[in-house]
């Protein structure tokens, strides 16, 4: 009898109310903002760019050797709303209505279960830390219905978190003094693991505990040791600092978050596609990037290892995602806000405790929707159902599929595509670009808009068109849209494109 079946074994011999919250798992669910998947367990056709330095993440890097590591997770839409958003909920832009930083999804969408609602539903301990929704009118401050328990925030974050500049060091006489806000947060993790631990422990009750770090988002605040790990010698800059050739204008995007910092602001920078910021700037932020996803590996890791001092471990589920890719100065290009890969493609990794424990690996096409329903299969709990069409009255439902199967079989056929979608305007017209991944190809097409109360592309109105073709192309360098020669499988990916996600789920 394997462990997994000696588990469930077991739990059925025990007594029924024992059963409700003894043999469920736990969930520990970490979050980082603006990272993209730049971690050694990413080497290889997954990784972001060609021209790196060793990256420093031992914590994520151990977390991924005992969990499904997801090398092609791709997320719904490329900013910090809409993609946490989508994920929380299990349901894409187009039905949560959010597209922005502004609107809440309660309000447009509808009063969908989100995940740390659905864990407090069963009876879950539900807290959360930092950044999980998108903080203030984005979710109501936090969404409140989700938890059980106040909503904390680092104290510190406003300290560290000015526009003065894009990034900093800060030394170790100024942040023993007063703590970096990821720091504080891991500090209140650590805390609160040991609050409900003894419960956990007992079979009295289970933790839905998340916690979302700030870091690698703007600006890139980190402890000035951090830099030891980037020697400035080992910087480069990026090999292609172009955009694509043939480009659509409204692909684009002006990286007004970057410029809107003063370091950056004065150096009067357009934004343009073919101008760039100076080297010695872009090997800065790159260096300094590179600096605050380290300090986020390190404080995540003192919670995880606070996990396994605690005796945890072995009865929770730890996932761990990125909220969307970043770009640093690819194609000239910063920040998130489009729907090119190294915007669109995000870290994800899933543990639980007797099916992932030796690691398992897989290159399937996966989406940031999947999560919801991985995290209530693998907890136990009963199965969320598809959503219909039109799914604005249903509280519960899922755009997503589990992942559960390919952990089972990471190599078992899956999604052949995955979908992503990234708002424009222009001359006040609405343009939303829809992107589909493929395993060979990325097409996105940028038709107009309706908003209200129709939410739906006009095809008949296009703004432009991309493909890229990433067994030769893999950085994206080359729009073949209007290539000849890609003439036929341009119209297949059309097709497919406007067909949607729902005719591309896995055979399960």
């Amino acid at each position: 009898m394997t462990n997994w079946n000696l588990s469930l074994h077991l739990c059925f011999l025990l007594s029924l109310s024992v059963i409700l919250v003894h043999c469920r798992r736990n969930v520990l669910f970490l979050v980082s903002d603006d990272m993209r998947p730049q971690l050694p367990i990413y080497y290889g056709p997954d990784f972001p760019t060609p021209v790196h330095p060793p990256m420093h993440s031992p914590n994520l890097d151990m977390l991924a050797s005992k969990s499904l590591l997801l090398k092609r997770a791709y997320v719904q839409q490329a900013v910090c709303s809409p993609s946490r958003t989508s994920l929380l909920t299990g349901r894409r832009p187009d039905t949560t209505h959010v597209y922005d930083l502004v609107k809440y999804f309660r309000n447009v969408g509808g009063n969908f279960t989100t995940i740390p609602e659905y864990f407090k539903q069963q009876g879950y301990r539900s807290i959360g830390m930092g950044k999980i929704f998108h903080p203030g009118r984005a979710s109501g401050n936090d969404d409140p219905i989700s938890w059980t328990e106040p909503y904390f925030h680092a104290p510190n974050l406003g300290l560290y978190g000015t526009r003065n500049h894009s990034w900093r060091a800060v030394p170790r006489s100024e942040y023993e003094e007063q703590p970096l806000p990821d720091t504080q947060l891991a500090d209140n993790a650590i805390k609160v693991l040991r609050d409900v631990a003894p419960a956990a422990l007992r079979g009295e009750q289970n933790f839905f505990v998340a916690v979302g770090f700030h870091k690698p988002h703007l600006p890139f605040v980190f402890p000035e040791d951090f830099l030891a790990y980037y020697p400035i010698e080992s910087i480069r800059l990026p090999d292609n600092e172009f955009a694509p050739v043939n480009m659509p204008e409204i692909a684009w995007v002006s990286y007004g978050e970057l410029r809107s910092y003063y370091d950056i602001l004065k150096l009067n920078a357009s934004g343009n596609p073919n101008t760039s910021l100076p080297n010695d700037v872009v090997i800065n932020l790159r260096r300094a990037y590179y600096s605050a996803l380290s300090h986020t590996d390190d404080e995540l890791g003192r919670v995880l290892q606070e996990l396994e001092n605690l005796g945890l471990a072995n009865d929770t589920i730890v996932s761990f995602w990125g909220d969307h890719g970043w770009q640093l100065g690819e194609h000239g290009e910063w920040c998130k806000h489009t729907n090119f890969e190294d915007a669109v493609h995000a870290p994800m990794m899933i543990h639980v405790p007797g099916v992932t424990d030796k690691g398992l690996v897989t290159e399937r096409l996966t989406e940031f929707v999947d999560l919801f329903p991985t995290l209530v299969e693998a907890a136990e709990l009963e199965p969320l159902p598809l959503c219909p069409e039109n799914s604005d009255q249903i509280g519960l439902c899922r755009e997503g599929t589990s992942l559960m199967p390919l952990m089972r079989d990471p190599t078992m056929e899956w999604k052949e595509a995955v979908f992503s979608q990234y708002p424009r305007s222009k001359n006040g017209l609405s343009i939303m670009g829809y992107s589909i991944r493929t395993d060979q190809y990325r097409y996105t097409e940028w038709p107009g808009f309706s908003g209200p109360p129709a939410y739906k592309p006009e095809w008949e109105t296009m703004f432009g068109v991309e493909l890229y073709d990433h067994n030769s192309d893999p950085e994206e360098n080359y729009n073949r849209a209007d290539d000849p020669k890609y003439a036929t499988i341009r119209n297949k990916l059309r097709d497919q494109l406007r067909t949607g996600w729902r005719k591309f789920l896995p055979p399960v």
